[in-house]
Parts: C-alpha cells; structure tokens; sequence
C-alpha cells in the first residue's frame, strides 16, 4: 500500500473488513451493564417482567397460585354428584392437604384389623429432623396412632406424618408407593405422590400433584368414616400432656366460619398456593368443596365458604324441583 492511496481514504478490502469485526465483537459498555451490539436484536423477545442477563427465556413462575384460585370443584359427598366447577382438572401441589390420604390409609388399615388406634409409635431420627408445621417429636419418643392421628390433623405436624408412614409402611418410600396405589383404586388419575407431608421438594425431588377433581374423590370416601370427622373437627387440643405440652389450633378457620363444616384440610406453601378440602352437612346433606392454588389464606377462605353455600343452593334447587308443592286446594 502507498502513502498516497492511505491519504486518499483507499483501504484494502480485507483491513475494513477486520476492522468491522473488531468493532462488532467489542463490548459496549452502557450504564450499569455489559452488552454487545446485537443484544437490542428485534428478532429476540423475553416476556419476563425481569429477565435474567443474557436470557430469552421467562423464568418459571414464582407461585402457582392464581386469582381468585387455580381451581375448584364442589361435589355432593353422597352421590358425587358435582355441583360447581371451575378448572376442576388443573393440575397443582396440594401441600399439606394430601394428609387426609394419609388419614385414609391409616383408618383403612384399622378397618382391615392391620393397626389399632392404641398402637405404641417410636420416633425415628429421620421423624424427629422434619421441619415445617410440627409437634416436636423427639426420637424415640413414644405415642399411640390416635394421638399422632390428632396431631397430623389438627396442628398439621409432618414430623407425625413421617413417624405414622414409617409405622404403616415401614419406610416413607413404602407408604408413598401405599398412597399412589391408593389413589389409583379411588380413580384419582392426575394424582402423583412424592412425600407423605407436602412439603416443598427439595433439591433433586419431586412436587406432590394433583387436582381439585381427583381430591374431591379422596374426600368422598374419607367423609364414609364418622371417625375420620372426628379429627378433622376438632378445633382445640393438647398434645404431650406434661412439661412439653403443644397447644394444637386447627389451621381450618371455617370450622367456625361455616354451618355444619366438620374438615377437612388446609394446605399451603409458597409455590403451591392456599389449598383447602372443605365439608358440611345440612338437613341431612353433605357436600365437599375444593379450592386449589389460592393466593391468600382470606381468599381460599372466602371462595370456599361461597362455594359449600353455591353446593347447599344447588341441592336445595335440586330437590324443589324433584318435589314440586302440591297445588293449593280450592275453596267451595
């Protein structure tokens, strides 16, 4: 190349064309990030409200909760009859209310003269070590079925339910496989068990998933037993009599919010939402509702009081038009 060919701004094809690409793989530094040139590229979208730097993906979400729920059912515990549904299939983590298969099997296995309620349970380490909602039980601590029975209902304990699967199932993995076998049997089709407490999985676990539909199914059968009502009404109770008493509160506030409600469970953790399994009896009727994935304890409260009324009005509906009023007499 000559000085006078520089001069006249002639540059070999090959020295601008290097020069173009450094300039293009040299970052741009812009206030508080680091992009390069084609970051703002039209042709890539992120739809997360915050994205990760450097992603195109939106990022799972936070919570599976959703206004006013991610779904409900109501049925009539008799007949299964369902009488209000609204994404009654969605599928979500039932959290703590997958106790009441817990409470099944148990009664289940009491019926079939397999356990007694006045069976002795030792705790285990592992009972002992679960946290979350839970009675403090110390290992090799001592109770009968019955008591831990109130335990898991009432106070909600996972380290009851740890101490009770390990009774029935010998091992926690063995009463899970007990659970699913158990849904299966009832036609609970979109139903998973991974825990015996539901719990939030932890590293390398899995969710407990489920439906309202299906767990309106698990409600039905548990609704047979008057002995199954026993604990989910009880609002109050003492557990460990002694220097280490717990007072027990039942998480379930519609046992004095709504008429004839005897249970059945609540549930909830970050992801999963508020869940609850709720029944009444009126007159004679009984219906279930469930209320899947709520974002606020108030509102799974609250729409699942409404719903147990839309159950009651529904069956009243029902039965006026079964038994229309006989037709006045007339006078002479």
């Amino acid at each position: 190349m000559d000085n006078n060919s520089m001069k006249n701004g002639w540059w070999p094809a090959w020295i601008t064309a290097g020069l173009a690409g450094i300039l293009l793989a040299f970052p741009i530094i812009t206030d508080g990030a680091t992009k390069t040139n084609n970051a703002k590229s039209p042709a890539v979208k992120s739809t997360a409200k915050n994205p990760a730097k450097g992603s195109t993906k939106s990022p799972a979400p936070a919570t599976l909760a959703r206004e006013p729920y991610l779904g409900a059912i109501v049925v009539e515990a008799a007949s299964g009859r369902v009488l209000f549904q609204d994404q009654a299939d969605a599928k979500g983590y039932p959290a703590s209310v997958l106790k009441l298969m817990d409470l099944l099997i148990i009664l289940e296995k009491i019926e079939q003269r397999q356990l007694t309620l006045q069976d002795q349970v030792k705790v285990s380490a592992k009972a002992s070590k679960t946290g979350g909602s839970q009675v403090w039980l110390a290992e090799k601590e001592v109770f009968t079925v019955d008591e831990l029975l109130y335990a898991l209902m009432i106070q909600s304990a996972n380290d009851a339910a740890v101490a009770l699967a390990e009774k029935v199932g010998g091992t926690t993995e063995g009463f899970v496989e007990i659970m699913n076998k158990r849904a299966k049997e009832l036609g609970m089709n979109n139903t998973v068990f991974y825990s015996v407490h539901g719990l939030p999985p932890g590293k390398e676990q899995q969710p407990d998933v489920t439906t309202p539909r299906d767990f309106a199914l698990l409600c039905r059968e548990l609704v047979k037993r008057s002995e199954a009502l026993r604990y989910t009404a009880t609002r109050n109770r003492d557990f460990r009599p002694g220097d280490k008493t717990i007072a027990m509160r039942n998480h379930n506030h519609l046992l004095d919010q709504v008429d004839g409600c005897d249970g059945l469970k609540t549930g909830y953790y970050f992801k999963a939402g508020f869940s609850i399994a709720v029944t009444a009896a009126r007159n004679g009727q009984r219906v279930i509702a469930v209320v899947l994935g709520s974002p606020t304890s108030k509102g799974r409260d609250a729409k699942a009081a409404e719903l147990v009324a839309k159950g009651f009005s529904a069956l009243a509906a029902t039965t006026s038009a079964a038994n229309p009023a006989a037709p006045a007499a007339k006078g002479h």
